[in-house]
């Protein structure tokens, strides 16, 4: 530690890499469910409608916690909610694995969500307490990109753990459980560390406060940025986490290793384009272009995937490429449309709003297969959940088009701004 109490470089690094392991166990545990959705409904007789659930019971509680959960960090500091929320998320990842019926595991991931999304914030703030502007955006990115190797490694686990996997639904959740573990022992081991230097540290800066009144200054360009944010990330997290693995193996004839593996992808991917689609942004100067490219391959990615004899490389690798670009943009782009004033306000809604679109579209995905009858023996049955999913996008896509037309012009995009960019999680 420095004289003046702030944190040397050695120490900045440990501690992103000990957030990057907390963000790595936790995003394995999130997705989790989706390798194990056909288990779930063959030996525990779950319908889509609840598998669905399992996922969008984590965002419910968020709709409104989220805005309660950057309280508690200013108020508690990110060390500590990092550890309590840790040890929350651990305890929904063992509920669920060692539930007896679908209630108990129902009940798990609605601690695990009521922890994850406060961990997620609490996480960023505490890079940045350690990390200054020259190179607080990198050690984000980086440790975001890490914790989205988990994700990768949920989706992998049915090759790396097969054994587990042939055993049934419960060994798959409760490696899950055991990433949740180490998630817990590297937040305990950052909060230690951070113990030592808080008292000689300087001061955090406070945080702005939601103002619902606030609301009625934001500019058309945003509410556009808005619903692209909400209806963008409810498909691609409720295809790609829930129900996507699912669907290579009915309708396309996958087996559980080759699908999941397949579905990995769109996350191993990120971790390498989304900073170097930031960096490229950055560079030229304009934002709205890209992201409105990226938006419009979603609905392209999604239409690949429904051809009777598709090539699945070619849909995943567009889903890759929109997953990378939109975050890389989007986030930067918030910040210039808003400003620092009121960037916390605008931020907070669309968090919220994005995690009660993430829980809709899970339950009307779910409830759509069940109403079609969707299975192995009835692939059909799963047309209405990727018409539902390609119109969300398309209008998502055409969201981004009139931000584009309306706040993206070259002239627009290369304006001084007056404040720095705000980072903000993918």
């Amino acid at each position: 530690m420095n004289t003046d109490g702030t944190p040397s470089r050695a120490m900045a690094w440990l501690v992103c890499a000990l957030i990057a392991a907390a963000l790595y166990g936790n995003f394995y545990v999130y997705d989790s469910i989706g390798p194990v959705a056909d288990l779930l409904q063959q030996q525990r007789g779950f319908a889509d409608t609840q598998i669905g659930l399992l996922n969008a019971i984590y965002s419910l509680p968020n709709i409104v916690l989220i805005l309660v959960g950057g309280v508690l960090v200013d108020r508690f500091g990110a060390a500590r909610m990092t550890m309590i929320t840790a040890a929350i998320c651990f305890a929904g990842a063992l509920l669920t694995a060692l539930s007896p019926n679908f209630a108990g595991m129902a009940a798990g991931r609605l601690l695990f969500g009521i922890g994850a999304e406060t961990f997620n914030i609490a996480t960023l703030a505490a890079i940045a307490d350690y990390f200054g502007a020259g190179t607080l955006a990198f050690a984000m990115g980086l440790g975001l990109s890490i914790g989205r190797l988990g994700s990768y490694s949920a989706d992998m686990s049915p090759n790396w753990f097969a054994t587990a996997y042939a055993s049934g639904w419960q060994q798959p959740l409760l490696i899950a459980a055991a990433f949740g573990a180490t998630s817990l022992a590297a937040s305990l081991v950052y909060g230690l560390i951070d113990r030592r230097r808080t008292a000689s540290a300087p001061p955090k800066p406070v945080a702005e406060k939601f103002v619902f009144r606030d609301l009625l200054h934001f500019r058309k360009a945003y509410w556009y940025l808005l619903a692209l944010c909400v209806l963008w990330y409810s498909v691609i997290l409720a295809f790609r986490s829930t129900f996507s693995i699912k669907y290579f193996q009915h309708v396309h004839g996958l087996d559980l290793g080759t699908a999941g593996e397949m579905n990995s992808y769109v996350f191993l991917a990120a971790v390498f384009a989304t900073p170097a689609f930031g960096w490229l942004c950055d560079r030229v100067g304009r934002y709205a272009p890209f992201l409105a490219f990226g938006a419009l391959l979603l609905p392209l990615a999604l239409w690949t995937m429904t051809w009777p004899h598709a090539n699945l490389w070619i849909g995943t690798a567009l889903i890759g490429v929109s997953f990378s670009l939109v975050p890389a943009v989007m986030w930067p782009l918030t910040s210039r449309l808003l400003g620092p004033t009121r960037f916390g306000t605008g931020i907070g809604l669309m968090w919220v709003a994005q995690n009660a679109g993430i829980a809709g579209a899970n339950l009307v995905a779910g409830w759509l297969n069940d109403r079609a009858g969707a299975s192995a023996q009835n692939p059909a049955g799963y047309d209405a959940m990727m018409l539902f999913f390609g119109g969300a996008s398309v209008i998502g896509a055409v969201c981004a088009l009139l931000l584009w037309f309306s706040a993206g012009r070259r002239d627009q995009e290369l304006a001084p701004t007056s404040h720095r960019p705000a980072n903000a999680p993918a």
